[in-house]
């Protein structure tokens, strides 16, 4: 089988680096027995944006269908886990609502995101707002020792915060702010309104403790519900779980994988 990595906002695949040696340090099948893992990057999150690419949602997801297709396509394409984080989970969200003819299962830490009361963070809302382009400047422009030890104390770490920040440029500003305008609300709680037909795919939902972008335990646990999902939850890490505390990053992700395997529902 493949896993299959999409992560978010600010973020390039460096996320993942702590948690996939974790995967490998464990020696339990992630990487020994014939488990490709594969880290997509969302177009200006990490990769070059195509002409007229204008980051919407709508083509974000039809971006990860076209990811999704060409390795089904493959000849030795085999089934698909797809695992997203922050707005990776939300297109991941949108295949397993939409498209679940091309994964086998799915694994987010935002469902939240989907609930019809979520309200979005306070970063998010600027972003949303007039103001956006002057905040996003702020963020692209300050010196690297200056954002580095910031995204590091935030929870990714200082060699993925390291890693990740040359990549915090005006791609990036420009695709943040086309992406959160166009979900601003109601088109988050609209989405939301398709969340049973997730249920065609097994799904596992994390809930980190400590994140505080999901919008709250309950809207998170009230979605995955809905969403025909088992929820695991983390305790005494943030956002950026698969940063600090990578070993119960690959314990979840590796039972995850595990379970499917055995023809069961998702379990950590």
């Amino acid at each position: 089988m493949t896993l299959v990595l999409v992560h978010g906002n600010p973020e390039t695949p460096a996320i993942w680096d702590p948690m996939c040696a974790a995967l490998a340090e464990r020696g339990d099948g992630i990487e020994g027995e014939g488990i490709e893992v594969v880290a997509l990057s969302p177009p200006g999150f990490g990769a070059p944006v195509p002409d007229g690419f204008g980051a919407t949602m709508a083509e974000y997801r039809d971006w990860l269908v076209a990811e999704l297709e060409a390795l089904s396509a493959r000849p030795d394409g085999t089934p698909v886990d797809l695992l997203g984080h922050d707005w990776g989970g939300g297109h991941v969200m949108r295949i397993a609502m939409e498209r679940p003819d091309l994964i086998r299962s799915w694994c987010i830490d935002m469902i939240g995101l989907f609930d019809r009361d979520y309200e979005w963070h306070d970063a998010a809302q600027v972003w949303q707002s007039p103001d956006g382009e002057a905040s996003i400047e702020r963020m692209i422009s300050r010196p690297d020792d200056q954002r580095i030890p910031f995204y590091a104390g935030m929870g990714m770490g200082t060699a993925v915060a390291t890693a990740l920040v040359p990549h915090i440029n005006a791609d990036m500003g420009t695709s943040i702010l086309a992406l959160y305008r166009d979900a601003a609300q109601p088109a988050m709680a609209r989405l939301g309104e398709g969340l049973e037909a997730a249920a065609a795919r097994p799904g596992l939902c994390v809930l980190a403790t400590g994140d505080h972008f999901t919008g709250g335990d309950h809207k998170h646990r009230r979605c995955a519900e809905r969403a025909g999902a088992q929820l695991v939850e983390l305790a005494d890490v943030g956002h950026w779980w698969m940063c600090e505390n990578p070993e119960l990053a690959a314990q979840t992700v590796a039972s995850w994988v595990a379970s499917l395997d055995a023809g069961g529902a998702a379990s950590a």
